[in-house]
């Protein structure tokens, strides 16, 4: 069945988009997982996973933000409650402007963990209607979930 939903995943996304799109595609623990660079991860691609009748993954479990040092990540956890299966979506974006465009317009859950890695990480999300902090103060300096971030022992409680 995973094998059967990673080629379904990555036909339609070809289909829609072109076969350049996916960078790598692999079942992780016999759930399908997909590498896309920012650039390829246009607005059409989420919809199409939500609305298709073969996929319908109607329910984003979780989003995350990953600084890898070279490049950051957002990784997209998916699930169709209607199909019961899985899928597992990497977006690689540069740390030198780390972009990513916002799914909260299909799947609204989305909306505070964007607004969280935007907050931590730096990462911003074109299209959120509120893409402000959520954890940090507005006046908080810089991102602190990033490999390159200096706390000093005051941001600490040190001092």
């Amino acid at each position: 069945m995973s094998q059967k939903l990673l080629d379904k995943v990555l036909n339609k996304i070809e289909e829609l988009s072109g076969p350049e799109v996916v960078i790598e595609s692999k079942l992780n623990f016999e759930e399908p997982f997909l590498i896309i660079d920012s650039e390829n991860w246009k607005i059409e691609i989420p919809q199409m996973l939500r609305d298709d009748e073969e996929l319908r993954f109607d329910f984003l479990c979780c989003l995350t933000g990953v600084d890898y040092e070279e490049h950051m990540e957002i990784i997209y956890n998916f699930y169709s409650m209607e199909l019961n299966h899985y899928l597992c979506i990497k977006v690689k974006t540069p740390r030198s402007n780390p972009k990513v465009v916002s799914v909260q317009p299909i799947w609204k859950t989305a909306d505070w963990h964007e607004r969280e890695a935007y907050d931590l990480l730096g990462i911003e999300f074109p299209g959120h209607p509120n893409l402000t902090r959520i954890l940090l103060d507005d006046d908080w300096e810089g991102h602190p979930l990033r490999k390159d971030y200096e706390f000093n022992k005051e941001e600490m409680g040190l001092s």
